[in-house]
């Protein structure tokens, strides 16, 4: 089973999530890094860092991040094969230019633009 650490109090996480839950399948584990306990986070990443991006750990123990955990978890529901375009060559830096943006910013409508400590 492939597990997503997600941050539960950033509003647009919340938006996937919540369609994750309702159209993924069962092989998806969804954790909120805000209801980990300290000795639950992963040993030696700090909670900060899973709060930063998207980190999903795959059934065969292979740790994604930012955008290649998107498309990962994407893969548990129909519109999978839309996630992987983003994959193609020419596309992906892009995509990943615009995840980490995205990333850096995500709190800015509701804290002003302060872009989140360590993210770049």
């Amino acid at each position: 089973m492939d597990t997503l650490f997600y941050d539960g109090q950033c509003p647009l996480c919340m938006k996937e999530i919540r369609l994750l839950r309702r159209i993924g399948d069962d092989h998806l584990r969804l954790i909120d890094v805000h209801g980990l306990e300290d000795s639950e986070v992963w040993p030696g990443i700090p909670r900060e860092h899973l709060l930063q991006r998207l980190h999903l750990l795959d059934d065969e123990g292979i740790y994604w991040t930012g955008l290649r955990a998107t498309v990962q978890t994407w893969r548990h529901t129909p519109f999978g094969f839309l996630f992987r375009l983003m994959l193609i060559p020419g596309l992906r830096p892009l995509a990943e230019a615009a995840y980490n943006r995205w990333a850096e910013r995500r709190y800015c409508q509701r804290y002003g633009c302060a872009i989140i400590p360590g993210s770049h």
